[in-house]
């Protein structure tokens, strides 16, 4: 079966205090971008690469993932992180097949995590990479008073990729394109929102963060130097 990884690369660089976007910003002499693409690129059992990004930014990131043999398309995102995905499901013509939702500014998943995530599918429909939370998390109101104190035990910290059968993800965003209501705001939400499908998850990493401030940058920069 066909593994695709659809990679979202439409961010912007204002909480990295950047002017441009984060997914450009280098670690050495690549972008954050060229790096996760990089990853499964070298992925042995990756079989295509699809990558969505802003209007402003096809040409850029068209030529610089041009080198890469599984980068099959660029596609232009919508105004939100759903939109974007959705346009990314949409140019997949195959009814069948796993596909691999990453934000492509998290530079260091790794191969296993990648591995893990499609032998997950080979087992459930639906899977996602997270990570426990070693933080107590709070549930406040619009003043700021804790209203509730979950379970530690029950929560967890979700990272990307986020992955599902094809057919499963594909209904889940056409039936969320038929709700004016939609709130949803990631992949995992449609299908727990518009499918009875559960979803699995899968072993994530302290390392494999979402670049989002300038230390993250940073971080980055020390994981890939001491590998």
């Amino acid at each position: 079966m066909k593994n695709i990884a659809l990679l979202l690369a439409s961010g912007s660089g204002k909480r990295c205090g950047l002017d441009y976007p984060k997914q450009f910003a280098l670690i050495g002499n690549k972008t954050i971008l060229e790096i996760s693409v990089e990853t499964f690129q070298n992925h042995k059992l990756i079989d295509e690469i699809i990558l969505v990004t802003s209007q402003d930014y096809v040409e850029r990131v068209t030529e610089l993932t041009k080198k890469y043999s599984k980068v099959s398309k660029v596609i232009v995102g919508g105004e939100t992180r759903k939109d974007s995905s959705y346009n990314g499901i949409s140019a997949i013509k195959e009814e069948q097949g796993n596909v691999l939702i990453h934000d492509a500014v998290r530079p260091l998943v790794s191969d296993q995590i990648i591995s893990s995530c499609i032998e997950g599918l080979d087992r459930y429909n639906a899977v996602c990479v997270a990570i426990p939370s070693t933080d107590t998390i709070l549930m406040v109101d619009d003043e700021k008073n804790i209203t509730n104190i979950p379970p530690r035990k029950f929560l967890y910290r979700a990272q990307t990729p986020q992955c599902f059968k094809l057919s499963l993800i594909k209904d889940a965003h056409k039936k969320a394109a038929l709700d004016d209501k939609c709130s949803v705001t990631d992949d995992c939400g449609l299908v727990i929102n518009y499918t009875d499908e559960k979803i699995h998850i899968i072993s994530g990493s302290e390392d494999n963060i979402k670049v989002t401030y300038k230390e993250d940058i940073e971080f980055v920069k020390k994981q890939i130097e001491t590998k």
